[in-house]
């Protein structure tokens, strides 16, 4: 137990008679840890629930925190902390207050007099199996915990596209390099889930991974969201708050939408990028995390750095890796594989819907599309043309999508293209007017005689080609 980096929490007394214990534990752990002090229950409470993973609670049996005490005391703490461990002390004990205090709930017993930080390390020591089979115990729930939330939300990138298997290459490359990522690509590629990726590829999979979106604060509230802030900072500052970068130290931060955030907020996460410190919002201690960060923007991040909208040294420092996310329509043959992953998914999920399946047309209707929302309007797509599929064949009727002609351009350079596809649209309005040039004039929103004249043109022009 000594040498590994402990949090203890301490619920103190109205006179503050454990604030001997904060340096007696700092000194048995040979300053390898934290510790942090609560005066009330409430307070204790919100600590609780800030995010950080306690390893231990302690309390005095016999003052509580001036309103609770003894067993009603180890009932309320039992009660909010859940199956943390929780050591009861007290200035003088005997066999009948230990004894008392165990049966109410706690997990040991220590007399806060003489050598405390001996009997801290002795203490810690006896404990020590039991704070580990604990954190087993949560790291096996925590991954049980994210397989089922992968399972349920289909977190697993998919696809055998070239493009995709590149941005698969790069995850695997850099997963295991603690250096910041930056990833790019047009909104709903699927950013965040490669950002997953990368965290689940780099390490324990108990490691915290948090994300922030940064388009959805302004920069005050994103300050103390990142950073935290203490209590009496600012109006409604009730009592210290964790910011994100503490919640993600030892695994990773996601920071989406980075390109939205003001400069002057740009310069307060260089410097957390560089220096890997902080200080909370009203605070002056200088707080250091092992955090790694991936960020992502939907923006030309170049382009605002050109407008100077966007710092340069922030995205030296973001881009030891970049990983582009490239748009659906540019993965080849992806859209048939995500389209019936999305289907399946779905059909798990409401299993009223079991044994749909999307129809050649259908999947040749989404193939011609592009995708502007990309995987998350595929998504979309697919869970609704389901719904509304009477039958078990989903047809292009269900996607709303109808399938039409497309004419096959004919040309090597542009120009050429563009007056093949012209003579083309000539040539067909003539055939559906059934050779009523007037007709063909107004099918096109052309007059007669700008049909007339295109007309000849490319007649005259098929009459070169074949001579």
């Amino acid at each position: 137990m000594v040498g590994m980096s402990r949090r203890f929490l301490i619920l103190d007394t109205p006179d503050e008679a454990l604030e001997c214990l904060e340096d007696a534990f700092r000194e048995a752990c040979k300053r390898n840890c934290e510790v942090e002090r609560a005066l009330s229950i409430a307070e204790l409470k919100d600590k609780l629930r800030s995010g950080l993973p306690w390893d231990l609670l302690i309390a005095d049996y016999e003052l509580g925190d001036g309103k609770l005490m003894g067993p009603k005391l180890v009932k309320a703490i039992r009660k909010a902390c859940g199956d943390l461990p929780f050591i009861a002390v007290a200035e003088h004990a005997d066999v009948d207050i230990t004894s008392r205090a165990i049966q109410a709930g706690a997990n040991d017993f220590m007399v806060r007099s003489g050598k405390l930080s001996d009997r801290i390390r002795t203490l810690l020591d006896k404990i020590a199996p039991h704070l580990s089979l604990i954190k087993r115990n949560k790291m096996l729930q925590e991954q049980n915990m994210l397989l089922r939330e992968a399972a349920s939300h289909g977190e697993e990138i998919l696809g055998e596209s070239p493009q995709i298997r590149c941005v698969i290459d790069r995850i695997s490359r850099v997963a295991g390099i603690p250096r910041p990522v930056l990833i790019t690509g047009e909104r709903g590629t699927g950013k965040e889930l490669v950002a997953r990726a990368i965290h689940v590829a780099g390490g324990e999979p108990s490691r915290p991974m948090i994300s922030v979106n940064c388009a959805a604060f302004s920069d005050n509230l994103l300050e103390s969201e990142l950073f935290g802030h203490e209590k009496g900072s600012f109006t409604g500052a009730d009592s210290r708050v964790h910011g994100k970068f503490e919640l993600a130290s030892g695994g990773t931060l996601f920071l989406d939408e980075i390109g939205n955030m003001s400069l002057s907020f740009q310069q307060k996460i260089l410097r957390m990028v560089e220096y890997g410190t902080f200080t909370r919002v009203g605070g002056s201690e200088e707080i250091r995390v092992n955090t790694r960060i991936i960020a992502a923007s939907n923006v030309n991040l170049k382009q605002r750095m050109e407008e100077n909208l966007f710092l340069r040294d922030l995205y030296d420092r973001l881009s030891f890796e970049i990983i582009d996310v490239p748009p659906l329509r540019e993965r080849e043959g992806d859209v048939a594989i995500l389209a019936r992953h999305f289907l399946t998914q779905f059909m798990q999920e409401i299993p009223a819907l079991q044994g749909k399946r999307l129809s050649k047309a259908a999947i040749d209707v989404l193939e011609n599309y592009s995708f502007p929302g990309n995987i998350r309007e595929l998504k979309n797509i697919i869970e609704r043309a389901a719904y509304r599929d009477t039958t078990n064949e989903i047809t292009p009727e269900d996607i709303g999508m109808l399938p039409h002609e497309r004419i096959a351009v004919k040309g090597e350079t542009f120009q050429d293209r563009v007056e093949c596809f012209k003579e083309e649209l000539i040539a067909n309005a003539l055939d559906a007017a059934n050779g009523n040039q007037a007709k063909a004039a107004r099918m096109l929103g052309l007059s007669y005689h700008q049909y007339r004249y295109f007309l000849k043109k490319y007649e005259s022009r098929s009459a070169e080609q074949k001579s």
